[in-house]
This record gives C-alpha cells, sequence and structure tokens, in this order.
C-alpha cells in the first residue's frame, strides 16, 4: 500500500502542482504515492457554501467555520482512518526533519490547508489536529505549506530518489547543514574544486565534508550548533 496524503483545501485546482512533476510526479504515476484533494466548500453551509464568518469579539477578515471544517475532516478520515491529521498554520510548531521521517514511515497524512483569519479553535481542539509551521512567517494559505511538507515526505519514500544513499548525507539528518557541493568544471572565475575533493581519498574526503558541515552550522545556525554540541559523544 503506498503512501497517501489527503488534501483538505478552498483551492483544489492547485493540486498537484509542483508535486505532479520532476521524481515526485513519475512517482506519483508509478503509484509509489498517492494523493487526493477535497474541496472544504462541499460542506459549505447554504446556497452558495459558505465557509467563513466574522471573529467572534470582532476585527478585520473572516474564520473558517468549525462545524465546516470538522465536516470536512470527518469525511476525510471515513476513508482514511488513523492518518495523522495536520493543520498548517504559522503559530504550530516548526517541521523538522525528523518529524517528516515520522510521518513519511507512516501510512499517510491528512492535512487541513488554511484560509483567512485561521480557523475557529474549536475545531483544532474538536479534532485534535496538530498544528505545523513551516516558519515565522505568513502566507494567504496553507496549500503552499502543505506542498512542502507533502515532498519532504515523499522524497524519503524508497524508490522516489535516483540515488537511495543521498537523504542521509543532507541538512537536518545527522543534526548538521549539508557540506558544501562542487562539480566541473575544475575552475570558475577563479575559484577551485577543493583539492582534497578530487584526490579520490575517501577517508580525507569525508573528513573535509564533516568538518565543513560542522563550520557551516556553527556559523549560520547557531541554534542547531548547540543542540549538535549537546549530543556528541
Amino acid at each position: 500500500m503506498s503512501w497517501h496524503a489527503s488534501v483538505l483545501t478552498l483551492f483544489p485546482e492547485m493540486f498537484p502542482g509542483p508535486l505532479g512533476i520532476s521524481l515526485l510526479g513519475k512517482a506519483l504515476e508509478k503509484n509509489l504515492w498517492s494523493l487526493d484533494v477535497r474541496d472544504i466548500r462541499e460542506h459549505g453551509l447554504g446556497k452558495h457554501r459558505s465557509v467563513d464568518d466574522t471573529p467572534a469579539g470582532g476585527g478585520p477578515g473572516m474564520v473558517m467555520r468549525a462545524d465546516v471544517a470538522c465536516a470536512a475532516i470527518d469525511a476525510a478520515r471515513a476513508t482514511h482512518p488513523g492518518f495523522p491529521s495536520l493543520y498548517l498554520s504559522p503559530r504550530g510548531r516548526p517541521l523538522t526533519q525528523s518529524r517528516v521521517r515520522e510521518l513519511s514511515a507512516g501510512p499517510g497524512v491528512l492535512l487541513l490547508c488554511g484560509r483567512f483569519e485561521g480557523l475557529d479553535q474549536r475545531a483544532v481542539e474538536a479534532r485534535s489536529l496538530e498544528e505545523v509551521s513551516l516558519g515565522d512567517f505568513v502566507l494567504a494559505g496553507g496549500e503552499i505549506a502543505a506542498m512542502a511538507l507533502i515532498e519532504a515526505c515523499v522524497r524519503l519514500i524508497p524508490g522516489v530518489l535516483g540515488a537511495e544513499a543521498s537523504p542521509t548525507e543532507e541538512s537536518f539528518e545527522n543534526g548538521l547543514l549539508e557540506y558544501p557541493q562542487f562539480t566541473r568544471p575544475q575552475s570558475f572565475e577563479g575559484r577551485d574544486v577543493p583539492d582534497v575533493l578530487t584526490q579520490g581519498n575517501h577517508k580525507e574526503i569525508a573528513k573535509w565534508r564533516r568538518s565543513e558541515a560542522e563550520a557551516l552550522t556553527r556559523k549560520v545556525r547557531p541554534d542547531l550548533w548547540a543542540l549538535y554540541e549537546k549530543k556528541k559523544p
């Protein structure tokens, strides 16, 4: 049974989008993973399928209704019971590579894409939604964030990437950012490929890559470096 993503959105036409091209698109065609996109508005109220209302207590914008959101979630859960249910929200916990690995190793995910000023808190609580954020910034909706999360999970599925070993040396996999990469030409605008990478000594190459990864992490992400230092034997 392939890994599956079920997306709840007000804009189903946005999918599969970039998920349908390149290696992920080929994997989708090969049924290494699957996707279904559900229009939240199908559960909207009245003649115009209303999904939102004004915020309680006043304020700008609109808020997605709890009854509409929960009806959409329940319908998706009936088809995919037991899937982790995530709500893409800037106030959620930051998505990490370790969480991505956990999600990728499971049967799939159910993703709710928010819009407007957000989702009625009662829906978050009533359906035990896990709020997930891609970072300290705000998007117009959760669709782009959902695509990023799906891509992060799908690329870890065996057979999706060309080189099976490649994910193990990427940023965050060992607590460090990835070391710098180089290719031909040997010299470019006065900058040369480091000699150690051209001499065929794999032990020295591995040593250099580790050293560069540590130096880069220490410089660019002191928060990650502090965690890495604590975990070192």
